[in-house]
């Protein structure tokens, strides 16, 4: 299914400046209904994309608990990525050239500015359900902090109000690596791609938990001096993450997480978080160091009339991608005094 593209007026972004040319690239699957309330729309987290069919399996899709057969379901993709919407590697109306490294610093806001657009041109006035984890997760609080009267629900995973000191420093140090590598300041395709591997392994370790690693990439070899499974697991998944990824917007997107900040002009996170009228399910990671508990409670303990759950996993903060059958335990048991599916 190719990507639908949206095209924008020029944006204006949060720090003043104007985005010109902008477009935003967005899927939909099934019908909307008579009523036009049978909207799901999906936010998706760092390096995702619009086919959320592709990514969220067991959730999303025939025979998942999100079914096209019964919601109209919409995935855009963010400003910044490489999978569509306008990014750094898109030519600057004023100049016909790429920006690579000089691509405008983008919020959390600005992102959320543009998929408003988007739900404007599509024309729903309506959304049964707003959900993202992580990144996407960001997104969905600020727009539903935004606009209040527009989401029945909200689900939000393995997220916060506030992008963490500690999020921040290890956003830092993956943007460091990539820096290092000196064909990202030469700002040419492929521009960083040695750095983005080691950004990658730094991130992995925040994404999983010492137990999972414990489990999945010990040594069965007592002898073993070289070529360790852990070792060879950190290079493979940098490897993955470039044949299908780009350091500019790596470095793009998570400078726009560091950006996320409920409270900011609004009076502090608690005030932000009271504006939220949809009903909603936030749902913590037992493992997860990036965005433990302590942030989960503290959405759960000032959106009003909130449900709050914690996903036990081994996975760390990858499990709101990988524990789908949990994430429906609590959806059916989230739903269940006002809707049934």
């Amino acid at each position: 299914m190719p990507d639908h593209i949206f095209h924008l007026p020029d944006l204006r972004l949060e720090n003043g400046e104007t985005l010109a040319g902008a477009h935003v690239a967005y899927r939909t699957w099934g019908q909307l209904n008579a009523e036009r309330d049978n909207v799901v729309w999906v936010c998706h987290a760092l390096t995702a994309n619009a086919d959320v069919l592709s990514w969220w399996p067991g959730l999303v899709g025939p025979g998942c608990y999100y079914d096209p057969a019964d919601w109209f379901i919409v995935c855009a993709n963010v400003l910044g990525s490489c999978y569509g919407s306008t990014s750094p590697l898109d030519p600057d109306p004023a100049t016909g050239l790429p920006r690579f490294q000089h691509f405008p610093r983008l919020t959390i806001r600005d992102l959320v500015a543009a998929h408003e657009a988007l739900r404007q041109d599509l024309g729903l006035t309506d959304i049964h359900t707003l959900i993202g984890g992580s990144l996407g997760g960001q997104q969905a609080l600020e727009w539903a902090v935004q606009r209040p009267d527009l989401f029945d629900h909200l689900v939000v995973i393995a997220t916060n109000a506030r992008h963490s000191a500690w999020g921040i420093a290890f956003n830092e140090a993956q943007r460091l690596a990539i820096e290092a590598d000196p064909t990202y300041a030469a700002g040419q395709p492929g521009g960083g791609d040695d750095g983005l591997r080691a950004a990658r392994a730094i991130a992995l370790l925040s994404y999983r938990s010492y137990s999972a690693y414990g489990e999945t990439q010990t040594d069965p070899d007592d002898e073993l001096l070289r070529e360790h499974r852990a070792s060879t697991y950190q290079r493979y998944q940098g490897n993955k993450l470039v044949t299908r990824f780009d350091a500019y917007s790596y470095v793009a997107l998570s400078r726009s997480m560091d950006t996320h900040n409920l409270g900011r002009n609004r009076g502090g996170v608690p005030a932000a978080l009271r504006r939220i009228g949809a009903r909603t399910l936030v749902l913590g990671i037992t493992s997860d160091v990036l965005f433990p508990l302590s942030e989960q409670r503290e959405l759960a303990n000032h959106i009003p009339g909130a449900m709050y759950a914690e996903l036990d996993s081994r996975y760390g903060h990858d499990g709101f991608l990988l524990e789908t059958a949990a994430i429906t335990h609590f959806l059916e048991l989230f739903y269940a005094p006002t809707f049934a599916h």
